[in-house]
């Protein structure tokens, strides 16, 4: 399947594409596109859209997009349920103390984008630290 989100990714952006590939669609396309361009591309592609204003796989009810897609394909895993406070932390600015790690992750995502200005060289490098830090919550659910 086809998925398009806003080009220069960042928090969201990245954890929602390592999402997609790892648990929902192993042979996912990402389009990254200007903002203004994403519903146009969705129509014209039939991509999927997130991480965008006013579609389903965005930020609705104190959840950021990460979360929604969790929601949307039933993933309960308390790892990646881990993971998401991560990521709601460090993507929502208002919540960014709600979670020790996510200023961290946040800082991490604006290196990867200061090294890695193009968007899918970025994200091919940030899944890195996606599936370690998927890791370090396996072991810290482990732990309980």
């Amino acid at each position: 399947m086809k998925w398009v989100t806003r080009s220069h990714v960042h928090v969201d952006r990245v954890a929602c594409p390592w999402l997609i590939r790892r648990f929902v669609d192993n042979e996912a396309q990402f389009l990254l596109v200007p903002s203004s361009q994403v519903k146009k591309v969705a129509d014209e592609t039939g991509a999927i859209p997130f991480d965008v204003p006013e579609v389903e796989l965005g930020h609705h009810e104190n959840h950021c997009s990460f979360e929604s897609i969790m929601l949307k394909y039933g993933l309960k895993d308390p790892a990646l349920e881990r993971l998401a406070k991560i990521v709601h932390a460090a993507d929502v600015a208002q919540d960014i103390n709600n979670d020790p790690i996510g200023r961290g992750l946040d800082a991490i995502a604006v290196g990867y984008g200061l090294r890695y200005p193009d968007d899918e060289e970025n994200l091919a490098n940030q899944f890195e630290v996606y599936d370690a830090l998927y890791a370090w919550c396996r072991l810290q659910v482990a732990r309980g």
